[in-house]
């Protein structure tokens, strides 16, 4: 099957570690397996820092702080763009800040890589029509199915879960 995931770095403030695209792609591409979506996809992830996340929120979602990861599906209800040179349906961009990235590894105890891949999946089901902003049951069941993903990639998480921890 033909998945994409184009990655881009546009920072300079956190080193890329050797092998992190190769684990987004894989994180990319778990999911699209564990959500049976057989059709070949084209994804982006891009890298910014902190200001360019902030601007980008504040743009986006009228909320001008840093957050860890901004999702841009592009498509809705099951109906992606296809596109005309591969057949790959286009399912949206994805938008890490590296520096929050970080910050957050050190506090939950556990790698950049790790992190990042969580992200990576976080985004990955907004893409494909998860969300989490009401809370309750919607967002356990997207929290269930990020663990499931990064159990399959062997990086089980290092904390416990809790409904109010910011993510």
């Amino acid at each position: 099957m033909y998945n994409k995931v184009y990655i881009t770095n546009k920072q300079n403030t956190v080193k890329i570690p050797t092998g992190i695209r190769i684990l987004i792609r894989r994180s990319c591409n778990a999911v699209l397996e564990q959500e049976g979506f057989h059709d070949p996809a084209e994804i982006s992830v891009t890298f910014v820092d902190n200001k360019e996340i902030a601007e980008l929120n504040g743009q986006y979602r009228d909320k001008p702080v840093e957050t860890d990861v901004l999702s841009f599906p592009l498509g809705s209800d099951g109906e992606y763009d296809t596109n005309n040179e591969t057949g790959a349906k286009m399912l949206g961009d994805i938008v890490i800040s590296m520096e929050k990235a970080q910050e957050q590894a050190n506090i939950y105890g556990h790698t950049l890589q790790r992190e990042v891949a969580f992200l990576t999946v976080h985004s990955m089901l907004h893409l494909l029509g998860y969300d989490h902003v009401n809370g309750g049951l919607e967002e356990v069941h997207m929290r269930e199915k990020e663990e499931q993903v990064l159990t399959k990639l062997g990086l089980t998480r290092t904390i416990a879960y809790t409904p109010d921890a910011e993510i």
